[in-house]
């Protein structure tokens, strides 16, 4: 009986040796892609969608290239203090690198540059976890949007639902979600039914660099906080 593929013995430093060769071919395409482009910003980033960041990055692969990812990888890369970084300021980038962070590395004029980031949104709906931006509930009485196909769904969300001559009804008034609070994965299928998209994917810039200058955009993050932090 041939063994299975599952009863394979792996070795652990292939897999070490596999992952510091990624983490050390991101730092080279960082390191290239300084001396290529003009500027370098930090941005973050609320509700990543995949799907849409690729859309948004496709839109602007002439001009730009992003990198996403470990921090503390792109922070090697750019250098971390004074006497490592790759060029004259970089450090100050590589410092605000946290959190739900990327770089975007761009030959794009500033203004426009800004005005792209911060006009960008996409709306999507909820994941189980996030915070809802509204209080959503449903009075009783018949629920006309579903179909009576959807009432034993319904019942497994914990809605009180029933049919009544093949109508689907709300035996009492059910709150979906809270406003301030996490959304549970009864919720979240339940707006996505209702087809309410609560979640809206944002970028927002932390800082640009330049050669000739650096600019901490996001209020509150002070030149001297850099520098000491």
């Amino acid at each position: 009986m041939p063994k299975s593929k599952r009863d394979r013995a792996v070795t652990l430093s292939k897999i070490k040796k596999k992952g510091r060769e990624h983490k050390e071919s991101i730092v080279n395409s960082i390191r290239d892609a300084v001396e290529k482009y003009n500027s370098i910003y930090v941005f973050s980033f609320e509700n990543m969608r995949n799907l849409k960041f690729k859309q948004f990055r496709e839109q602007l692969k002439s001009t730009s290239r992003f990198f996403l990812g470990s921090n503390k990888v792109m922070q090697v890369a750019l250098g971390r203090s004074n006497s490592d970084e790759l060029r004259t300021g970089l450090h100050k980038v590589s410092k605000l690198l946290r959190g739900d962070s990327g770089l975007c590395l761009t030959n794009m004029p500033v203004e426009e540059a800004q005005r792209l980031f911060n006009e960008y949104e996409d709306y999507d709906f909820a994941r189980t976890g996030s915070i809802a931006t509204e209080t959503v509930e449903l009075k009783e009485g018949p629920l006309d949007q579903f179909s009576h196909e959807m009432e034993p769904f319904l019942r497994k969300q914990g809605m009180p639902v029933r049919l009544n001559k093949g109508v689907v009804e709300l035996v009492g008034d059910f709150v979906v979600c809270e406003e301030g609070k996490p959304i549970s994965p009864e919720a979240a299928r339940i707006l996505r039914l209702m087809d309410m998209k609560m979640a809206t994917f944002k970028l927002h810039l932390i800082c640009r660099w330049s050669p000739e200058d650096f600019e901490v955009y996001q209020e509150g993050l002070q030149g001297s906080d850099i520098e000491s932090s």
